[in-house]
């Protein structure tokens, strides 16, 4: 197998990337990156010496870039996208250009080239708020925020390409997701890093919204069985192993990190914040697939991972994410309350 991985330079991405490369069948890996602020080379440290991988830095909304690269490719799976949601009420711009204009790049290349499978990464966030019950594949899209209607409309244009021109697209659509090397502007690695320093941590409104957390090792296995299994013009979820409010989350982080919850600061909730969201797997589990790690063990782990590697996030926030930063939680730290 050939593969072309856009966006795997970043979380999710390159862990797929390091997973792939770990099997036999995989002859040629190609990642296309276009390194924006979340996107990592030392992501791909492990795999940079291997004969079968190359890595090239350019943006998917490069058409005659991105048909190159798929001419030379069985398959394709999207990781590129603009995927925190803050950033996307401040600057939605930036979504639109690569959710969907650079997914719809990518699948005119793969018209073009026919390319056998096409694997599209998407979210749980385009269902919207759900607030009982676990959203199937079939329920309708209500996305809230910039970002989910970006997916949204990235997988809409994905299911037309394939019931239009026949492109064999396949999507899957992840819980929440959580581990080693996340951008620390994500709840779980801002937190943890944050209470290593003993720095507050901005709670978003009464921290009750519900989330389903899944490891990115599940994660990137249940797109592994989506492109090896699935069946185009399938839409696969993935869920994780636990559902817990932001609030419990949060606490369960601080005593693994032997902080005080007095940390804990409730600032003003982000517009259009969705309360809860849960997904129905039935559908992946049938292509014998299922999360595998725990929750308290993947915390675990991950709490450990930052606390050994601080050479890998500290760089990322002294710099321009600092910034970002300030932008978006100093009015709201100066009128937070405390958890207690």
């Amino acid at each position: 197998m050939r593969l072309l991985v856009t966006g795997g330079a970043g979380f999710i991405g390159s862990s797929f990337v390091r997973r792939a490369m770990a099997r036999p069948a995989v002859d040629q890996l190609t990642v296309i990156d276009k390194l924006t602020y979340a996107g990592n080379p030392a992501n791909l440290a492990e795999v940079a010496g291997d004969p079968r991988y190359r890595f090239l830095h350019a943006d998917i909304n490069d058409a005659e870039v991105v048909t190159g690269l798929m001419r030379d490719a069985d398959a394709v799976v999207n990781f590129a996208a603009e995927s925190h949601v803050d950033r996307s009420i401040e600057e939605a711009d930036a979504f639109v250009r690569t959710d969907v204009n650079g997914t719809f790049t990518l699948l005119e290349a793969a018209r073009a080239t026919g390319v056998a499978r096409f694997v599209q990464v998407s979210t749980d966030e385009v269902y919207g708020d759900v607030p009982e019950g676990s959203s199937s594949e079939a329920d309708a899209l209500r996305p809230r925020s910039p970002y989910a209607a970006s997916k949204a409309a990235a997988d809409l244009l994905a299911l037309a390409y394939h019931t239009t021109h026949g492109v064999p697209v396949m999507i899957t659509r992840g819980s929440n997701t959580y581990g080693p090397r996340q951008f620390p502007e994500k709840i779980i690695p801002l937190f943890i890093t944050n209470a290593i320093d003993h720095e507050p941590l901005p709670l978003y409104g009464d921290g009750l919204q519900v989330r389903d957390w899944l490891h990115v090792d599940d994660h990137c296995a249940a797109v592994e069985a989506v492109l090896d299994r699935g069946t185009a013009g399938e839409i696969y979820n993935a869920g994780g192993t636990a559902s817990l409010t932001n609030l419990e989350l949060t606490r369960w982080l601080l005593g693994l990190l032997d902080r005080p919850e007095s940390l804990i600061r409730h600032v003003a909730d982000r517009p259009g914040h969705d309360r809860r969201y849960a997904l129905d797997s039935s559908r992946l589990r049938a292509l014998r697939w299922q999360p595998r790690v725990a929750l308290e063990d993947g915390l675990a782990a991950t709490v450990d991972w930052y606390q050994q590697n601080e050479a890998w996030w500290r760089p990322i926030k002294d710099g321009s994410f600092r910034d970002y930063y300030r932008r978006l939680y100093a009015e709201r730290l100066a009128t937070s309350t405390a958890a207690w």
